[in-house]
């Protein structure tokens, strides 16, 4: 009888777990929870400009400039280069959440221009036609030098 008393407990217990799911709140979706939450979702994790300039795009840069020396001999130095221009591109992206209070119309087209012309540097290493890379990577550092000549007074120009 004791079995018996056990085996029914146990399965209420079962029915109630299953029923608490069944009809409790259902559970929201990464969407809905990242949509809801839209403020934070964009919220710069440092916020001060040439502290992120020097830790995301000064050290994929400096990478890239070598990785763009010369035309890659093999895949691993293609890679380099999809990866750090991948990263710059994804960069203007990131741009476009920090934007000053002034000149704002110029900051955005400096941004959008690095990740366009980052794309298309990305683009032409995917397809391992190291002349038009080569001059996608000289437009975007023509239009990094513009930008910082414009929000940076003139320092951190840099050299392809």
């Amino acid at each position: 009888m004791t079995s018996r008393f056990s085996c029914v407990l146990l399965g209420c217990i079962v029915l109630l777990i299953a029923a608490a799911g069944w009809l409790g709140p259902e559970p929201r979706s990464l969407h809905a929870a990242f949509a809801a939450d839209t403020a934070s979702a964009t919220k710069p994790v440092e916020p001060d400009m040439h502290e992120f300039m020097e830790y995301v795009f000064q050290p994929t840069f400096e990478r890239l400039k070598v990785a763009m020396a010369a035309a890659p001999a093999d895949n691993r130095g293609w890679k380099a280069i999809k990866a750090d221009s991948l990263i710059l591109a994804e960069g203007g992206n990131l741009l476009l959440d920090r934007v000053p209070d002034d000149e704002t119309a110029d900051w955005v087209k400096h941004s959008v221009q690095v990740r366009d012309f980052g794309g298309q540097l990305y683009r032409a290493a995917k397809a391992k036609e190291y002349a038009t890379a080569r001059k996608h990577y000289e437009s975007m550092v023509q239009n990094c030098n513009a930008c910082h000549h414009q929000f940076a007074g003139g320092e951190h120009i840099l050299s392809p």
